[in-house]
């Protein structure tokens, strides 16, 4: 009779071989319970999706600065809560070849207006109030629209033979009186650069400091700054206000690309961060409108935009604000309201614009532009006025601030004091006494402000 065979007990494991297997097992349901965690996080807190490039994007930096010339290093914190408008980007591939046919489009009429061309002795003519009005209702394209180019942008004929070659997209921003540092665009797909101009213009005190630090040599006949071709613009032909001379190439882009069909805005303190092809796809042509801008991210009214100015010192003549405003409730400008949808708000944050070249857009650049010229070049007093008086009407993606901070990082600026170049007087004009004058209309935007405040009565 055949011994059935003991069978072989089954080791006890160790203390050590426990506690190990016990580890890796905590180690992978800490490792998993962080990415459950992490994505809820963004499919719940946040509702600003933002899918990942479906390419590679350069992995190499565009420009190597050199140490002395960017102390600036880290951008300003911000708090990206949740928003109401998320962002899905398309494939790389599919809009690279949608922006190469608009290029190749010989029909596209990117520019769609007629321009005064008055020989004047200054860049701009500076209209009264009526006259600036009277413009704004187009109609039937057969009046001649006031858009600065009174004399020529004073830049080298070599530059401007370039930027009228520029038959795509461009992208723009501009340095004046040394006041930021050129910051290199982040997130690039790998034919970007072949199908986007990008150009920073500057005047001569910050193209000084640009050799000085040797991050642009004199030796070079083309100024290029990684992916930024630098050109040098005449500033004494100008503006006194190096402010004033940033908004031409920040409203009049498309009278310096003429040939462009798309465009992008970017302040020097800013650093884009995602490819300017997805966002001008995904912000202004999937939303079907002829401009793409951010939503101030605590103002919707004008007068809290003109109130925070004076307040802020972010203009020195309070006295002017006041005479602007009141310009503006004069003749038709009004708080906010539902009635005013689909415009989300009268403010924007105008550091990134995204721009369609047609007839709504440019109208409404050269009308804004105008303002500007009369006033001041805080562009987001005039905003809403021209929005809503202009004729035709512009469509707009104003979209969340969340958004803004998504695609972009944002820097201070690095002001020189004491500096020869300076852009307001050391001290403020304050308003005038009578603005506090007791009893009777003490403005011409009481109403205004009644309404805003919801005293309004019928």
């Amino acid at each position: 009779m055949r011994k059935l065979a003991t069978p072989t007990p089954t080791p006890t494991p160790t203390p050590l071989l426990f506690q190990s297997k016990l580890l890796c097992f905590s180690l992978s349901y800490l490792f998993l319970s962080l990415f459950f965690a992490f994505y809820t996080s963004l499919s719940t807190t946040t509702k600003c999706h933002f899918r990942s490039s479906p390419f590679d994007p350069l992995q190499s930096p565009l420009f190597n600065y050199p140490q002395s010339y960017a102390p600036h290093k880290h951008p300003i914190p911000t708090l990206q809560s949740s928003c109401n408008s998320p962002v899905f980007f398309s494939d790389y591939w599919f809009v690279l070849n949608e922006f190469r046919r608009v290029a190749d489009d010989s029909s596209w009429d990117s520019n769609g207006l007629r321009y005064d061309q008055g020989n004047g002795g200054c860049f701009g003519m500076n209209y009264t109030t009526r006259e600036r009005i009277s413009y704004f209702d187009y109609g039937d394209g057969g009046i001649e629209i006031p858009c600065g180019f009174f004399k020529k942008f004073p830049v080298s004929d070599h530059d401007r033979l370039a930027m009228e070659s520029c038959k795509g997209v461009v992208m723009v921003s501009a340095i004046f009186g040394d006041h930021d540092k050129i910051r290199q665009p982040k997130g690039l797909g790998s034919k970007t650069l072949d199908h986007v101009c990008f150009y920073m213009f500057v005047d001569e005190v910050t193209l000084q400091q640009l050799h000085y630090h040797n991050v642009l040599s004199r030796k070079t006949k083309e100024n290029k700054i990684g992916a930024w071709r630098i050109v040098k613009v005449y500033s004494e032909e100008l503006y006194e206000n190096p402010a004033m001379n940033g908004i031409v190439p920040k409203y009049l882009v498309h009278r310096l690309f003429p040939n462009s069909k798309y465009s992008i805005w970017v302040d020097a303190k800013m650093q884009l961060a995602v490819d300017p092809l997805l966002l001008l796809h995904s912000l202004l042509i999937v939303k079907d409108v002829d401009m793409a801008i951010s939503k101030h991210p605590f103002y919707v009214h004008t007068m809290e935009e003109a109130m925070a100015t004076a307040r802020w010192k972010k203009w020195w003549d309070v006295d002017s604000l006041r005479v602007q405003i009141e310009t503006y409730c004069e003749n038709g400008l009004q708080p906010w309201s539902l009635k005013k949808h689909p415009y989300p708000s009268d403010v924007p944050d105008s550091a990134i614009i995204l721009r369609k070249h047609g007839v709504a857009s440019n109208l409404f650049s050269c009308l804004l532009f105008n303002e500007l010229e009369a006033f001041n070049p805080r562009d987001q007093l005039p905003f809403a006025f021209v929005r809503d008086l202009m004729n035709p009407k512009m469509k707009i993606n104003m979209f969340d601030v969340e958004v803004f901070e998504h695609v972009a990082s944002e820097y201070r600026h690095n002001i020189k004091h004491g500096g020869s170049v300076g852009t307001q007087p050391a001290r403020t004009i304050r308003a005038s006494p009578d603005l506090l004058a007791s009893g009777g209309s003490r403005t011409k935007c009481d109403r205004y402000l009644a309404e805003m405040w919801g005293d309004a009565q019928d």
